[in-house]
């Protein structure tokens, strides 16, 4: 008989066990084994399979379960202890079921509906390591977490587990704070809101509802509300305080379509529409619908979901498996019209699926997030072209921004950042876009007082920062004053870290990574970040500026001919003048004269009476570190080669 092969894919693993079983047991056995078939009849397994996971197997005290997603195996586990403390309110210590949790991601074998594995078998060991109504985590879990989990991950070192050959580095969520997570009267969704909905355009979005009771509460506050807005705007409930609100970028993201026929995908395609709506989330003033209502509106016409959600946008789409290959198809419509605004296509390999995932939506995000604020900019200019308001300015400002870098591009959006602050002095978005391009500014050298510039930038950047500090985009900018200040660079790196770890889809975070590495004098480590943020946004804005990096860093570390490719890569897409002197330094100290000189040529016809003690003067401006000075003036010596003047 052909042997039949090994079933293999990743997953994440979540173990339970009864804390102190034995002993309940023996103090009740059967009031206990009752108990416990009640719990995860009522509680475990229903939470398991709200999370879209598997019940893999019950175990004497324990249970064994799958999910295609290390989120939603974290929240469900989350949710289980939050119960339980629930129910354990008013039991007396020695006689509460108190459930330990485990959670890994790692490669399984499948057989006959069972799983097993290291991945299982890492699971198992941190269940043991958990607190009574507490959990255990790896470090695989914890990064892949990062960003998109709102309780704490307490790291505890590594671990020497039983029978695994290496130490795992294990992170918990202590019992108090699972049990913290049902203290407000709704449960944080993956976006701000508590709870939202549109007046006058109801179901409500109610993510995660403790009891009937509080959703009398809340409908009773809905329909308040109702009576008193006259059915126009948008409100939200924080703490029992309503606010109106008014979200331009409200999408919601409806689940994509699995056009294979094996049923496994069904929670890659799920996994792909949860974490859309996460990253979308993470757009400033966006409202994003809750994957759970979304996906009650699955092959559903887009005007009556943009009419019943009172969203704007609708994003859908499709996947599909071939042999070793998954291509993602998605598109944007505007749910007013039904017309279609934009659509991407993603290809991946399947064999590296997770990671795909985390690319997948990584790259939709940051193209939705480019393409939602083009569309809403030039919505603005048809509806309000003489009397536009502080958001209109500033998505205008956003939008010139996010367009290949130019002197005359950014004092456009310098201008609009500058008259949205005029109507609102406070407004975030119009801080962090003005000094974004004030960074921008002093980084390309195309300003004249560049300390006057940076003050002003990191003024309003504090602004924002110091009542918005989870703001990505905030932390990205800073990093980008910082290294446009060329001291201290470290500190930038610093701060892109912190950006990437609160939002990993922001490309640009990734490339202004690879750029600070090179002017800490470590331009062997830009490569990674770089080719990250080109993978995360192919068709970027910044990608002729990714691209120069790529090839700057080549410069630095002697590499000349991928210098010459990287930097003809980045000339081909977007003409920049710095560009053009890499260029000539590199054909210089190749051998290639006449290209060398060509490139000088263009070089001093973007920046007229450009000599070699300029260069020498911007690279004391870009960075101290004595490694990168000692490699910039190995690219000087190529300059002075190619004929450019001392």
């Amino acid at each position: 008989m052909e042997r039949q092969p090994v079933r293999r894919r990743l997953a994440a693993i979540l173990a339970t066990d009864v804390a102190g079983y034995s002993r309940l047991v023996g103090a009740d056995e059967e009031g206990t084994l009752a108990q416990f078939k009640v719990l995860h009849r009522e509680l475990v397994n229903p939470k398991i399979a709200e999370h879209r996971g598997r019940v893999v197997k019950t175990t004497g005290d324990g249970v064994l379960a799958e999910f295609a997603s290390v989120i939603e195996a974290l929240r469900c586990a989350v949710e289980i202890q939050r119960c339980m403390a629930q129910r354990n309110a008013g039991v007396p210590q020695d006689k509460r079921i108190e459930f330990r949790i485990g959670i890994h991601q790692g490669d399984i074998i499948i057989e006959k509906g069972d799983i097993f594995g290291d991945g299982v078998n890492v699971a198992a060991r941190l269940e043991g390591l958990a607190q009574p109504g507490g959990i255990c985590v790896s470090a695989r879990v914890q990064e892949d977490a990062r960003g998109k989990f709102d309780i704490p991950l307490e790291d505890t070192g590594e671990q020497q587990l039983k029978n695994i050959a290496r130490p795992v580095r294990v992170y918990r969520i202590r019992p108090c704070d699972a049990a913290a997570s049902s203290q407000s009267p709704l449960l944080l969704s993956d976006t701000p809101p508590l709870v939202s909905f549109p007046i006058g355009g109801l179901p409500l979005r109610l993510r995660r509802v403790l009891d009937v009771r509080r959703v009398r509460i809340v409908l009773m506050i809905a329909l308040v509300l109702l009576m008193t807005s006259g059915g126009t705007g948008y409100w939200y409930i924080r703490r029992g305080e309503p606010q109106p609100l008014d979200h331009r970028l409200s999408i919601v993201v409806l689940p994509f379509t699995n056009l294979s026929n094996e049923p496994e995908q069904d929670y890659f395609a799920e996994g792909i529409t949860d974490d859309l709506s996460a990253d979308l989330s993470r757009i400033q003033d966006s409202f994003v619908i809750a994957p759970n209502t979304a996906r009650a509106y699955k092959n559903v016409d887009p005007k009556r979901v943009g009419r019943e959600l009172g969203v704007r946008y609708v994003l859908d789409g499709s996947l599909r498996r071939t042999e070793t290959m998954v291509r993602i198809n998605a598109r944007l419509i505007d749910a007013r019209t039904g017309a279609e605004v934009w659509s991407e296509r993603v290809d991946g390999d399947w064999s590296k699926s997770m990671q795909l995932q985390d690319i997948i939506t990584g790259r939709l995000a940051r193209r939705l997030d480019l393409e939602l604020i083009n569309q809403e900019s030039r919505d603005a200019e048809v509806a309000r072209p003489n009397r536009p308001d502080a958001v209109d300015l500033t998505m205008r400002g956003w939008a010139v921004l996010n367009r290949p870098y130019s002197r005359e591009q950014l004092a456009q959006s310098h201008a609009l950042f500058e008259r949205a602050l005029q109507i609102d002095p406070n407004f975030p978005k119009a801080l962090v876009g003005l000094a974004n391009t004030l960074a921008v500014e002093v980084n390309y050298r195309w300003i004249d007082a560049p300390a006057d510039q940076l003050q002003r930038a990191e003024n309003a950047v504090g602004q924002v920062l110091s009542k918005f500090p989870s703001d990505a985009m905030a932390h990205f900018v800073k990093g980008e004053i910082q290294r446009a200040r060329g001291r201290n660079v470290e500190a930038a790196v610093g701060e892109y870290q912190e950006a990437i770890a609160i939002n990993p889809s922001l490309a640009p975070a990734h490339g202004s990574l690879g750029a600070a590495k090179i002017r800490v004098g470590r331009s062997a480590e830009a490569f990674a970040p770089l080719q990250m943020a080109i993978q995360l946004s192919p068709r970027d804005p910044l990608l002729s500026t990714w691209y120069f990096y790529i090839g700057h860093a080549h410069s630095h570390l002697g590499q000349y001919d991928e210098a010459i490719d990287w930097c003809r890569r980045s000339i081909t897409l977007s003409p920049f003048w710095i560009c053009y002197a890499d260029l000539a330094a590199a054909n210089a100290l190749t051998g290639h004269e006449r290209e060398a000189h060509a490139a000088v040529a263009e070089l001093r016809r973007l920046k007229p009476n450009y000599t070699v003690t300029d260069w020498l003067q911007d690279g004391k401006g870009w960075s101290d570190n004595v490694t990168f000075l000692a490699e910039f003036q190995r690219i000087a010596e190529g300059l002075r080669m190619a004929g450019l003047p001392e």
